[in-house]
């Protein structure tokens, strides 16, 4: 059976060595404040969209509802229900999302949608839009770093639709909402 020795030096470091069958391996972590992250406790996630179609109204921002099953959950913070990610590691996390607005019969030009990170019920951060005119879908994305408090803190992804009318938005697997831990609090 292998040992683990701790020991301390003036640099301001642990040096932890555990002896391997062929040389050895040594992980040296900083003296620093704060709460050392492993992969097991490491908050990620990743859902895509469902093949099914939820309308925007008019001039609204709308929550996006119609996500499928989380690829990945590791510490299952996703909130079906909700349709919200929730970890409880408070830190920073990068959020990603990207949405696609199908148009069938609607020539607008750009400008008129939008995507938005939503942290509990506010408008965190606006995405981009790429709106090539005609009638095609339009895709839109948006990424930010947010930090999440670990307990009642929590992201949603939201569309705005600033067009006339009514317009769906086309849930596919070039849909989808992502985030993990980037570095805890």
């Amino acid at each position: 059976m292998s040992s683990l020795v701790i020991s301390g030096d003036t640099s301001g470091t642990v040096t932890v060595t555990v002896p391997a069958v062929a040389g050895t391996n040594t992980a040296t972590l900083p003296a620093a404040t704060g709460t050392v992250m492993v992969s097991g406790n490491m908050p990620a996630f990743s859902v895509q969209g469902s093949l099914a179609t939820q309308s925007i109204s008019a001039s609204t921002a709308s929550k996006i509802i119609i996500w499928g099953t989380p690829e990945w959950d590791t510490t299952n913070a996703w909130n079906s229900a909700n349709s919200y990610y929730q970890p409880l590691v408070a830190g920073y996390y990068q959020v990603s999302a990207t949405v696609a607005i199908g148009r069938a019969s609607t020539a607008v030009s750009g400008g008129n949608y939008g995507i938005q990170i939503y942290k509990n019920i506010t408008q965190y951060r606006n995405g981009m839009t790429f709106n090539n005119g005609g009638t095609n879908d339009v895709y839109m994305t948006v990424s930010s770093l947010v930090y999440l408090n670990g307990s009642t803190d929590y992201v949603a992804i939201y569309v705005f639709n600033g067009t006339g009318s009514t317009t769906n938005v086309n849930s596919q697997s070039t849909q989808y909402f992502t985030a993990c831990l980037v570095r805890a609090a």
